[in-house]
């Protein structure tokens, strides 16, 4: 046996200490490499170190806990790093697709795989096979140096090697769950936060940075109101709330049914250069002439969807509960105020309709929270319903939505969620001539053109069943109010730069479209800015339903509050003095109608009859939604 001296022996313990230096080096200037933005590059490392370090420390600690798990240096951090590649992928995907960088609320649609998400999710994949060989490839690559790579240590070190394990895996678990001493790292003092855009945020601290960043942020917001701020906007606002209460109700005393419209991606493209004059939605242009209506500013680009939807359905604004991204995933009450409450309150019979897997967005169990009665659900549409493109198509939810309506019984809400216009923009839709035949403008290159035709195929399928629920709507005894919008522009990132947009602002900034009609009793055109969160407030003042004071407060402080909703990482509205007071304010009130804590600071004489609306009882939804494990409801 050859004889080990103690020199040998030190040489030995530094040239694998020297291994794991020199791969840790390499590791953070491949993650440099692989995040390509400026502000954590290679060259930083002299001029400001902090930078990309920073965003490399979770990747390397992960690789080190690696090592002490595997005792196999090129192993652990090929892990590591094929681990950060995939999540840099998906985040280029996000971006390509939304506008935006990957948020720590992403991380929950993880677990949508799994309840009908992957037929939506699975839609933006990359369709060219590179992405997935490069995978395998690592894949290979990593199994090989399992087989191949001695390992740097023996498997025995007298409990030195658990001891280090279970320090790494501490030290990336208080990271993981956001202990607030990583905030003396990662903070807007020592690196570069804008808590209002996490895209600027990502280019100058690296996409890891900005996670981080953004996870603590949001694990020490805690939502806070303020009642003597409650108290100064009721006593500015007071008067005028009073007055909306108190409105008589028009056409008589019968409460009408309600239909809303939630048609996915919808806006109209007139707001382009190129589409100023084309006429892509005559309906909504006509039954414009005979409503309300007018641009929709919306919490969303893109996607999330139920951003948009929760806003409308709770009259709730998405501005005052800044770590909540995605609220059907993060709602724990059972109990949620909303304008589905509050229209049960009345008599309503409360009904939603999607033609989608109802577990996709948590949905089915948002909906119980909300107070629906009953959600139709895929399962429930009829095994024929008309298809078109990937999905659903738009003429199948208009039958759904007939096909509940009832001539006689209680007063129904119907609240339809579209599907036909989903992104992404590349699957070809049933009728390929009448898709072709769709004009574009000469600046947008072609792949993108294809993507631009496929969406306004769709959208205009959207606008004739506006235009054909409409009009079927007015031949019916009841009376029937139609409320219709987009939940957010598409992600037609590429024709929107190569086009622009006619009020010159960005993508992130333009706001969607908005219409409420009365179908039998056509009225005169109304123009008026409003943001989701307003639109129940609207809808139930023109029902006839006024006794609740929170949503006649959105009424009066609708063309102040309105053009402050925004979408992620758009440029914020410059506000005025007291758009800055009623904003803040606001924000108070907010959070304690979201606690059901709002009534108690209300004067008597802006209380509902009942105050049930806000915080009903548990135990009714027992029979209002009969805790169906499912909700896949039939008719």
């Amino acid at each position: 046996m050859p004889h080990t001296t103690p020199t040998t022996s030190k040489r030995s313990i530094a040239t694998r200490i020297a291994l794991v230096v020199a791969t840790t080096i390499a590791f953070i200037l491949l993650t440099s490499l692989l995040d390509g933005n400026d502000g954590v590059s290679a060259s930083q490392l002299l001029s400001q170190p902090a930078y990309p370090l920073a965003n490399a420390i979770p990747g390397v600690l992960l690789a080190w806990l690696l090592l002490a798990l595997t005792r196999r240096t090129l192993l652990s951090f090929g892990l590591a790093y094929l681990a950060q590649a995939v999540m840099y992928g998906v985040n280029a995907l996000k971006v390509a697709n939304l506008g935006t960088p990957l948020l720590p609320a992403d991380f929950r649609m993880a677990g949508q795989l799994q309840k009908g998400g992957i037929h939506v999710l699975g839609s933006y994949l990359p369709h060219s096979p590179w992405p997935y060989l490069a995978t395998l490839g690592g894949i290979a690559l990593i199994v090989a140096m399992w087989r191949f790579e001695p390992p740097l240590f023996a498997r025995r070190t007298s409990g030195k090697r658990i001891v280090t394990g279970s320090l790494l895996a501490a030290t990336l678990a208080t990271l993981l769950v956001g202990v607030p001493g990583w905030g003396n790292l990662y903070n807007g003092r020592k690196l570069w936060l804008e808590p209002w855009s996490a895209a600027a945020t990502t280019s100058h601290s690296g996409l890891v940075s900005s996670l981080v960043m953004f996870h603590l942020q949001d694990r020490r917001t805690k939502l806070k109101a303020d009642p003597s701020a409650v108290s100064n906007l009721l006593a500015s606002t007071g008067d005028a709330v009073r007055a909306r209460m108190q409105k008589p109700v028009d056409g008589g005393t019968a409460l009408p049914d309600i239909v809303v419209i939630q048609s996915e991606s919808f806006f109209d493209p007139s707001i382009m250069h190129g589409y100023e004059n084309a006429n892509l939605t005559p309906n909504l242009t006509r039954l414009e002439a005979e409503g309300m209506s007018g641009p929709l500013h919306v919490p969303t680009f893109g996607g999330g969807t139920i951003r948009t939807e929760f806003e409308v359905l709770t009259g709730l604004s998405l501005r005052y509960f800044s770590n909540m991204q995605f609220p059907y995933l993060q709602l724990s009450d059972k109990v949620v105020p909303s304008m589905v409450r509050t229209l049960r309150s009345h008599g309503y019979e409360t009904i939603a309709i999607h033609g989608n897997d109802p577990t996709f967005w948590n949905r089915n169990t948002a909906f119980k929270a909300l107070g629906f009665d009953r959600f139709v659900s895929q399962s429930a549409f009829p095994a024929n319903a008309a298809m078109d493109g990937k999905y659903m198509a738009d003429s199948a939810m208009t039958d759904e939505i007939l096909a509940q309506l009832k001539d006689s019984g209680p007063p129904q809400f119907l609240f339809a969620i579209s599907l036909e216009a989903h992104g992404p923009y590349d699957v070809t839709p049933k009728d390929v001539a009448a898709r072709d035949a769709i004009p574009v403008p000469a600046a947008v290159d072609a792949k993108d053109r294809v993507e631009v035709q496929n969406y306004l195929y769709h959208m205009q399928h959207a606008d004739q069943q506006l235009g054909r629920l409409a009009e079927l709507l007015a031949k019916r005894s009841r009376p029937t109010l139609l409320l219709f919008y987009g939940d957010h522009l598409p992600g037609l990132n590429g024709a929107y730069h190569a086009t622009g947009f006619v009020n010159g602002q960005d993508m992130l900034g333009q706001a969607g479209t908005w219409l409420l009609v009365d179908p039998r009793n056509p009225g005169q055109a109304q123009r008026v800015d409003m943001a989701s969160w307003m639109l129940p407030g609207l809808l139930l003042e023109r029902a006839g339903i006024h006794d609740d004071a929170y949503y006649a407060l959105t009424q009066v402080l609708a063309p102040s509050l309105a053009t402050l909703t925004r979408a992620p990482g758009a440029a914020p509205v410059l506000e005025d003095a007291q758009q800055k007071q009623f904003d803040s304010e606001m924000a108070s009130v907010a959070v304690l109608r979201m606690k059901g804590k709002l009534d108690k600071l209300l004067p008597a004489n802006l209380l509902p009859a009942s105050t049930t609306v806000a915080k009903q009882d548990d135990n009714e939804d027992q029979g209002g939604m009969a805790a169906s494990a499912a909700m896949g409801i039939h008719r």
